[in-house]
């Protein structure tokens, strides 16, 4: 039986997203892609070898959002624009009687605090309503949360502690870019860091916990910087543990490119007067800024995202764990027309929905879930199958800067 899917979102990772829903059309027999922007939703239609609606929407105002739910009738929305529009979709399909998902928590526009309360708030109104609300749905959230309920269901009697860590090691050529929306991404690198311990959050400056860590397959040793990532507060509320942390490598030049724009006031998020007009800083800079979608031809390299687990295993015993997956940027953009970034971000969005409509005693349960409250089981499968293979690994020595 195929289904109707309405992605909102046509940018990297809404690109990605489309064009694996287009791989299946077993499963995604109708697909509509919309955005504020239908020119932009067109030139990737064009890229498929198939058909696809296209249409242009404000994600931002939660009644038209709900017509065009009510016009094109989708089982599920994929949204995959900005976090600040997630409560306007989800009131839409409260409205139309539509499933959700997303791949990134809400956060105010005005406030850069990402924080899953927002949404978990809907949980009652989506469980009355008999609708299901998928959270954070991307790689990270998403894939490492299902690498934490796997890793606990089949490896671990207990979690002690968790460290996620994200490499890019890839280089798109330009002097100053970000792989994903440059305002998200630099509202997150420059807040303060925060991980968790012993049942309370610690607090850090931005970037201030530093250590290098060897990746694997050929990458080799990067700086990883400890900042916060909203995955933490969904799996140290559903799994217990006794730290949690997220890790994420930035380059030398990347961070002295910070530096500059956060001394200089361009990362502000609150509005200033220019010759007579409120302008935000951070939303000029993004304008500035090459596109991330326009980054694949010429991003070469790889990612490497994973989970370091160390806890006790099935059988009492200390156990160490790392699980990762390796995605190269150009057989990335060779399948998609994206670098691996939005790759590895859009393909579990496109398997939470394919859960969602094949797998509902599992996946299509009514409220508002984040992925490790599931079985991890038929989602890492799909990674497998759909081009995000993961390797399992049982290291010997601690994670580097830890004790023996």
């Amino acid at each position: 039986m195929s289904h109707r899917v309405l992605i909102i979102g046509a940018g990297g990772v809404g690109r990605v997203v489309t064009h694996k829903c287009a791989q299946l059309p077993e499963v995604f027999g109708e697909i509509m892609l919309a955005s504020r922007n239908q020119a932009k939703c067109d030139g990737i239609a064009a890229e498929l070898k198939r058909p696809i609606q296209t249409a242009a929407v404000d994600a931002d105002q939660a009644s038209e959002v709900a017509a065009l739910l009510r016009r094109f009738k989708p089982e599920v929305v994929i949204h995959v624009a900005l976090p600040y529009q997630d409560l306007a979709i989800m009131d839409a399909c409260l409205e139309a009687g539509v499933h959700y998902i997303d791949t990134a928590n809400y956060e105010p526009r005005d406030v850069a605090k990402f924080e899953y309360h927002w949404q978990w708030a809907y949980q009652e109104r989506f469980a009355k309503a008999g609708l299901t609300a998928l959270l954070g749905c991307g790689f990270d959230p998403g894939v490492t949360n299902v690498y934490t309920a796997y890793a606990l269901k089949h490896h671990f009697s207990r979690v002690d502690t968790l460290d996620i860590i994200d490499c890019n090691a890839g280089d798109h050529g330009k002097a100053f870019a970000t792989n994903f929306n440059p305002e998200i991404n630099l509202r997150e690198v420059t807040a303060n860091g925060r991980y968790w311990e012993n049942g309370a959050w610690v607090e850090t400056k931005p970037l201030e916990i530093k250590r290098s860590f060897s990746f694997p397959e050929g990458i080799g040793p990067k700086n990883i910087y400890c900042l916060y990532h909203e995955e933490l507060e969904s799996l140290t509320k559903h799994i217990p543990m006794r730290r949690a942390r997220f890790w994420m490598t930035f380059g030398d030049a990347y961070i002295k490119h910070m530096e500059v724009l956060v001394n200089v006031g361009m990362t502000r998020i609150d509005p200033v007067l220019h010759k007579g007009v409120p302008i935000i800083p951070i939303e000029f800079l993004k304008t500035l800024l090459p596109e991330p979608g326009t980054l694949g031809p010429d991003t070469k390299g790889k990612t490497c995202i994973g989970n370091w687990i160390e806890g006790q295993g099935k059988d009492g015993k200390p156990l160490r764990y790392y699980v990762y997956n390796i995605c190269d940027h150009q057989d990335c953009y060779r399948e998609t027309n994206s670098q691996g970034v939005s790759y590895t971000t859009g393909v579990p969005a496109m398997i939470a929905a394919k859960q969602l409509l094949t797998n509902p005693a599992e996946y299509r349960q009514a409220g508002v879930w984040n992925l490790e409250q599931l079985n991890p089981d038929p989602f890492m499968a799909d990674l497998n199958a759909h081009g995000l293979p993961w390797v399992e690994t049982w290291p010997q020595q601690p994670l580097p800067g830890e004790p023996s």
